[in-house]
């Protein structure tokens, strides 16, 4: 199963994620998500919400080969992703003054 999925240019990784396996981690993402073990934070398809958290072996449902994800995060645990959400929060107030997390993001 091959999931072709979107990353954001600039890519949130949680502190236990190094750098330089990003790419691997990519190929194992779009090849495998059941087995790598990793959280994804992705835009949120829905006009009410901002963000998603996603263990990423919830990709192997059909929906997502049709409808992959807009990642801008990968952690290896929810928590990792809580932190790099309330980071982009602080980062979308300093820069911008508002919550508008998607518009932030996308630019």
């Amino acid at each position: 199963m091959a999931i072709a999925l979107k990353f954001s240019p600039k890519i949130y990784l949680g502190e236990s994620i190094r750098e330089e396996k990003l790419e691997k981690i990519k190929k194992k993402l779009e090849k495998n998500p059941f087995f790598s073990g990793m959280f994804l934070i992705t835009l949120s398809r829905n006009v009410s919400d901002q963000l998603e958290i996603y263990a990423a072996k919830q990709l192997v449902q059909s929906y997502y080969k049709k409808n992959p994800p807009y990642v801008i995060g990968i952690t290896a645990t929810y928590e990792e992703a809580l932190v790099i959400i309330e980071r982009i929060v602080q980062e979308c107030l300093q820069t911008r003054g508002d919550c508008a997390l998607k518009e932030y993001l996308l630019c």
